[in-house]
């Protein structure tokens, strides 16, 4: 019933309960939630050390673009495989442990970057780094799963979420400063150090609803209203859970849309050079899409809770902004006719918008789907999904628009194409694979 290092004797949970009745704290599902995008905040603070830092360690270790490409992938390729294997392991031993482990692990090894003397150490830390890290989504997942009700878990999915956004922006004001006063060694060690802070926090907190001796009796009784339904049914094997259409709607949710994000993260500025748009001028307009995206994590979070509200079934809320993210990124396409800054800035900061959208809620599809025992498993699974699309794509991104540099203005005007009908793509075969089949009456994944 419990995690396996969170279980006690009923008696003794019984007993403690009853104790510290008195210092119960409202609304402590949303504490947790805060606790979830402080995490992701850090998360995101200590993989972007390096990228902020690139310019300066390339003189200083005398670093080719390779070079800094390979270590950038050695990343990735832990952490796009890493996403099945911790989410598949937090799922065994239980929220609490598994994201302690994570995070020692991802805090333990930006210390020991300081460490690093060249390429090959460096290449070594970074994949260390993202086999750590990327238990992050699974676990928080999870955790979500656990605490919260499912016309809240859209919106607490993109609160926790939302913490990438936060610590990629707070990263230069934090990290920059640390390297000109005290050098790289120390900037890499300080996310570290933030890191095994939040784990403080962490181990005196979080606890599973049913036995946290902080929550209220009312709030208890209704998370557990929930998740006691599913008490009796029994628990899916991998084989089992790679069967089911389910699951592959929501692994397709993020291989379809995450390679999007990815693109306008690192290719926009690039874009706008292509369309022939000074970068000095357009620099302020790089921000923009960012902005849209974290205010549609929160749309598609919010809107789908109230629609649950309203009465909609939790799937129909849940396709409606699929539909409208899948919808609203096309939107990209029409950006291959204009040459008009603000109109480029307009149509990628609502397609940005439209992709949070859609990907809130590809998030919260593994709590919405699948038991607790296996919503991290499943969300490993996609971000497994969505690591390899987005390898592939930055593959195709360069090599296309290579080879259509002589085209000038219209040298991205296919990898724009193709980002705008992916996830409308990816839209439609998530209307198709996310449903109620036998699986749901054998209890392998819920009723959506």
């Amino acid at each position: 019933m419990f995690d396996s290092d969170e279980g006690r004797s009923s008696t003794a949970v019984t007993e403690q309960v009853a104790q510290t009745r008195t210092r119960a704290i409202p609304y402590l599902r949303w504490w947790i939630g805060g606790i979830l995008f402080a995490s992701t905040i850090i998360n995101y603070i200590d993989r972007q050390t390096l990228s902020i830092l690139a310019p300066y360690l390339k003189q200083d270790f005398h670093w080719t673009n390779v070079d800094y490409a390979n270590i950038a992938i050695a990343f990735r390729v832990a952490y796009s495989i890493g996403q099945t294997v911790c989410g598949r392991f937090v799922d065994r031993v239980g929220t609490r442990r598994g994201l302690t482990i994570s995070v020692a692990w991802y805090s333990a090894v930006s210390l020991l970057t300081s460490l690093a003397n060249g390429f090959r150490s460096f290449a070594l830390f970074r994949f260390l780094l993202g086999a750590g890290e990327s238990a992050n989504w699974p676990g928080a997942s999870k955790a979500v799963s656990e605490w919260f009700p499912k016309r809240e878990r859209g919106l607490a999915t993109a609160f926790y979420d939302s913490g990438s956004s936060i610590g990629g922006a707070v990263a230069p004001f934090l990290i920059l400063p640390i390297y000109f006063r005290w050098g790289w060694c120390v900037a890499f060690m300080i996310p570290g150090l933030l890191g095994f802070l939040w784990l403080i926090v962490w181990r005196r907190v979080y606890r599973r609803p049913e036995e946290h001796p902080l929550i209220g009796d009312e709030e208890r009784q209704m998370i557990l209203a929930e998740t006691r339904e599913l008490a009796s049914t029994r628990k899916a094997k991998i084989g089992e859970l790679l069967k089911l259409p389910q699951t592959w709607g929501t692994i397709i949710s993020k291989m379809f849309t995450d390679p999007v994000w990815f693109f306008v993260t690192d290719w926009f500025p690039i874009y706008l050079v292509a369309k022939g748009i000074a970068l000095k001028s357009g620099l302020i307009a790089v921000w923009i899409p960012f902005l849209a995206a974290d205010l549609g994590n929160f749309f598609g979070g919010a809107a789908s809770g109230f629609l649950i509200r309203r009465g909609w079934t939790v799937g129909a809320a849940r396709k409606a902004l699929v539909v409208f993210g899948g919808l609203g990124v096309t939107l990209l396409i029409p950006t291959i006719f204009t040459k008009d800054l603000y109109v480029i800035t307009l149509l990628f900061a609502i397609a940005t918008f439209s992709y949070a959208s859609f990907s809130t809620i590809a998030n919260v599809l593994p709590t919405d789907l699948f038991k607790s025992d296996s919503v991290a498993t499943v969300s490993g699974f996609s971000g497994t999904g969505a690591g390899i699309g987005t390898i592939i794509a930055f593959e195709l991104i360069g090599y296309f628009s290579d080879a259509r540099q002589a085209t000038a203005t219209h040298a991205f005007d296919p990898i724009v194409i193709a980002a705008g009908l992916i996830p409308f793509v990816g839209m439609i075969l998530v209307l198709l694979l996310v449903r109620n089949t036998r699986a749901t009456q054998a209890g392998l994944v819920r009723r959506i």
